[in-house]
């Protein structure tokens, strides 16, 4: 299946001294990108968090933000974090020796002090196996969320891909009579200007000429790539950067086409395919 990059989960996960909740949320972004919030406690387990994360998404920026609400009234024990105190000591110590006038720290500024207080019934082994109970439970949601947005996304595309080839099935017929109609035109000037058309040169240039013109080729490339870009599609899976190229040479197709183009009805079309380009680069963008 296409899997979007833009996706959002969240769920909760109770243990006995309180409450975690975790919020996963996805944008698109032309690497992986993984940015973690979370409390102390749970800072110790941000290796394993983005490990899991990396070997279930390829591409996009994801939010990972985790929280944590004890409960009050179970009296849980706490003590001192010496690794904090000894870090908040010395921050006091070089303030005060570079502004004389700074005071120090009170006892109740020191104990607010984020991850000051540990609690010794926050057991580290059973936190964190709620938290990977609980990552694993809103990945999933997350990944569910992104298939479904991926399926959106496939679904216009293929609408899109079916209006270019529509396009381009007016073109194919209309290549014989367009060069034709150039090339007696073009002989019809030569001969108002008494240039002989059998001369060798001339029938040369206006062979050159018809091949300047000849949208055959392009069209040809066009729905090649077309046909690409709906098996990439119906194969699924990481595919995000391999239709943003397929987007880069159906554009340089259709680029060429206007720029060979002599008839107007063929310049119209030209535009309108680049007007399907450009939206289908816009929702490829979006695409793992």
């Amino acid at each position: 299946m296409i899997t979007s990059m833009t996706g959002y989960a969240t769920a909760a996960h109770e243990i006995p001294s309180g409450l975690i909740s975790l919020e996963l949320r996805s944008v698109n972004n032309r690497y992986l990108d993984i940015q973690f919030k979370l409390p102390d406690e749970f800072r110790t387990f941000e290796a394993g968090m983005r490990e899991l994360l990396n070997t279930k998404i390829k591409r996009g920026k994801i939010d990972c933000r985790l929280t944590f609400q004890s409960y009050p009234d179970l009296n849980l024990p706490q003590q001192l974090n010496s690794q904090v105190m000894r870090q908040l000591l010395d921050l006091n110590n070089i303030v005060q020796s570079n502004f004389i006038a700074a005071r120090s720290l009170s006892v109740t500024e020191i104990l607010k002090w984020p991850g000051i207080l540990v609690s010794d019934s926050l057991p580290t082994t059973d936190l964190q196996e709620a938290c990977n109970h609980l990552l694993q439970i809103t990945l999933n949601e997350l990944i569910a969320t992104k298939l479904r947005e991926g399926e959106k996304l496939k679904a216009i595309l293929l609408d899109r891909l079916n209006q270019m080839r529509r396009l381009a099935s007016v073109l194919s017929p209309r290549i014989p009579s367009l060069i034709k109609n150039f090339q007696e035109k073009l002989i019809l000037r030569l001969q108002e200007a008494q240039v002989d058309c059998n001369d060798d040169r001339i029938r040369q240039e206006l062979i050159l000429f018809a091949s300047k013109i000849d949208i055959d080729e392009e069209l040809s490339r066009l729905n090649t790539h077309l046909d690409e870009v709906e098996q990439t599609l119906l194969k699924g899976g990481t595919s995000g950067k391999r239709l943003d190229f397929l987007m880069q040479e159906l554009n340089r197709e259709s680029n060429t086409l206007g720029s060979k183009s002599l008839d107007v009805e063929v310049s119209k079309i030209s535009v309108e395919l680049k007007v399907l380009i450009e939206q289908m680069r816009e929702q490829v963008q979006n695409i793992e």
